[in-house]
């Protein structure tokens, strides 16, 4: 049987980094999505306070495999 993938969009938001963005986001995905497969970096982007980077905001694809019903 062939698989099937769903992708939604995600916004992780850290004042540390982009790796820790993106991090936080997949992290917390896992604790309600199952199956997680892949990311996708779609936009990087951040605010700036008083001249300096404020937080580091990334928007990703994520995917994750849908299961399967038991045929009933």
């Amino acid at each position: 049987m062939a698989k099937v993938y769903k992708k939604i969009e995600l916004i992780g938001i850290s004042t540390d980094s982009i790796e820790d963005a993106i991090r936080g986001a997949i992290e917390r995905a896992s604790k309600t999505l199952k199956h997680l497969a892949w990311y996708e970096v779609k936009e990087i982007r951040g605010s700036i306070e008083d001249g300096k980077v404020k937080e580091y905001q990334v928007v990703l694809l994520v995917a994750f495999r849908v299961e399967e019903r038991d045929s009933v």
